[in-house]
């Protein structure tokens, strides 16, 4: 299994490489050369797999054995899901009126990120130790993608990690998760600017690749291959879960319901559709509705600004995942792409080819809610289930509310709702917090704020060149190690 640029200017690389990798070197982001598709008998002796054992499945299918002994892989996924609260890991909630609940969030940060970033930092760690290696971890964060990258590498010996978060646009939960995390490798940056705004330094260290190469600086945004990855179990455990029987002849349809802000959980759910899980997909957002408008209309263009809304997480303008999922779609055509890709980069607006647009609207439908509608699915599914919803989960919520359906369906829930305490209180309901998250603001914490003004960019390589000419005088390394 080797993987290449969505955009095709870049050679084929392997998991490892992958792993290791932000963006393509091209401005792609990389996908599996070839997605394997499974047959009805797979699919029926999975669906009694318990959920770890699914991620293995397929982790197995995408990470080749001699580059990960089986074994090896099997302990990693065991090791990174030792500290969730659930002892399923995730956890069907059956509500009524048909409204099923994937709980994704029994992570240590109650974020569905935790399920990905757990996983992939065990494969990181494998490889460092491996290779004796360093790498610099460069995080954008709109909420929870932070914390649970955080949490998945913290304390590690071999990795330094850099976080950027939006500065007031978090909730105090979500925040506090990050700046309360005092170890030697966390670097946390306080930003005066928005989600769209904090990636821009990112692109910009990416893009530069000679430094980029030099200090082995890589992502764990959902950029990175591993989190989609570990992902596609969501789709597999939601519909063994929420399907009928599979001793039909012609396996039974479930629909997924996916909040969506980057786009990687819906890139995922296109995955293992394309694998062949009879599945249909629909990505639900907030007021900042690119990926809606795209899917029903074909307008992949930016709005005037970022909207602020109760689904913070979701408050994202530029869905970079869109462009793996429009490679799939064009049938792996990486010229295409690039040029679409390079048109909007340009002129921020695309109108997709009509091709292209109509397998869209094929594979995915979309719906948006206000505040509005998040508030209103709160208060329904509390009034009729005691159920408490995070306002992402409640953009899912929404659309069930508001669409009949005829087919089983099941709603992706991202986060707990004791990390969004104001959204609860707007709904004019009662939070319900753990002693754990609680005791957060009681922490001493630690950031560096990055004021509007200040070249951002430049912060980033002086941290990051200190940081690793440190580990390299510790280590007694005279340069970088690369692979």
């Amino acid at each position: 299994m080797e993987y290449i640029s969505t955009r095709g200017g870049t050679g084929a690389v392997d998991f490892e490489g992958a792993l290791f990798s932000g963006y393509a070197p091209d401005g792609g982001l990389f996908m599996p050369q070839r997605i394997p598709s499974l047959d009805r008998d797979t699919l029926r002796r999975w669906s009694s797999l318990s959920y770890p054992e699914l991620v293995k499945e397929l982790c197995s299918l995408f990470v080749p054995a001699e580059l990960v002994p089986r074994n090896v892989l099997s302990e990693l996924i065991d090791k990174a899901f030792s500290r969730f609260r659930h002892k399923n890991v995730v956890h069907l909630s059956r509500l009524k009126d048909g409204l099923n609940i994937l709980e994704l969030w029994h992570g240590v940060t109650y974020a569905f990120k935790d399920l990905s970033l757990s996983c992939t930092g065990q494969f990181l760690q494998y490889f460092l130790e491996k290779r004796q290696k360093h790498v610099n971890i460069l995080v954008g964060t709109s909420g929870d993608t932070g914390s649970s990258a955080i949490e998945s590498v913290r304390g590690q010996k071999n990795l330094d990690i850099f976080v950027l978060l939006p500065k007031g646009l978090c909730t105090q939960i979500q925040e506090l998760q990050m700046t309360t995390v005092i170890e030697d490798n966390v670097h946390v940056f306080a930003a005066h600017g928005n989600s769209d705004e904090i990636d821009e330094p990112i692109k910009e260290l990416f893009a530069d690749v000679d430094f980029a190469g030099k200090y082995n600086v890589m992502s764990l945004n959902s950029v990175n291959w591993s989190r989609i990855m570990v992902q596609i179990a969501h789709y597999f455990y939601a519909y063994f879960q929420c399907a009928p029987s599979l001793d039909t002849t012609q396996l039974p349809m479930v629909e997924i319901v996916v909040p969506t802000g980057g786009g990687g959980n819906i890139t995922a759910g296109c995955i293992a559709q394309k694998m062949g899980l009879p599945i249909r997909l629909v990505t639900v957002v907030n007021s900042n509705d690119i990926i809606h408008r795209t899917v029903q209309h074909g307008d992949f263009s930016l709005a005037e600004s970022v909207k602020a809304t109760l689904a913070s997480a979701m408050d994202i303008q530029e869905p970079y995942n869109v462009e793996r999922i429009l490679w799939l779609l064009s049938g792996s055509d990486g010229r295409l792409i690039k040029t679409l890709m390079e048109q909007f980069n340009i002129s921020k607006r695309l109108k997709l080819p009509e091709d292209l647009h109509r397998k869209l609207s094929e594979t995915l439908g979309s719906c948006s809610a206000s505040d509005q509608d998040i508030v209103g699915a709160m208060r329904r599914c509390w009034e009729e289930n005691q159920y408490l919803l995070c306002p992402h989960s409640a953009v899912a919520a929404h659309y069930h509310y508001s669409q009949p359906h005829s087919i089983p369906r099941c709603c992706l829930a991202p986060a707990s709702a004791a990390k969004f305490q104001d959204a609860i209180l707007r709904a004019g309901l009662a939070p319900q917090i753990p002693p754990e998250i609680s005791a957060l603001t009681a922490m001493e914490t630690r950031s560096t704020p990055l004021e509007r003004g200040q070249d951002w960019a430049q912060v980033l390589r002086g941290r990051i060149e200190a940081v690793t000419q440190q580990w390299e005088a510790q280590a007694g390394h005279s340069a970088p190690q690369g692979r």
